[in-house]
């Protein structure tokens, strides 16, 4: 007989979860984190990225003449991403 693997979360939880949306599950971890981690600040993670020289340039130029940090403005289009259906 083999050993079944460990199952954390019933079939039905688990069919609920795979018919949210994506704008559901990203309203869904906002809820969490802000309930989780009330009064502590958001950990980050550093990435590297290899992108076009004149493909970061632009983006940055771009940025600047908005008044907006590229970094914030590549944070927000993850984010833009993942809300769409």
């Amino acid at each position: 007989m083999k050993d079944r693997p460990l199952q954390l979360f019933s079939d039905e939880y688990l069919a609920q979860t795979r018919e949210l949306t994506p704008e559901q599950v990203v309203e869904f971890l906002e809820n969490f984190r802000r309930v989780a981690w009330a009064g502590r600040k958001a950990k980050s993670k550093l990435i590297s990225l290899k992108i076009q020289e004149d493909l970061l340039s632009a983006f940055k130029m771009k940025a600047h003449l908005e008044g907006r940090p590229y970094q914030t403005l590549i944070k927000d289009l993850m984010t833009d991403w993942l809300l769409r259906s």
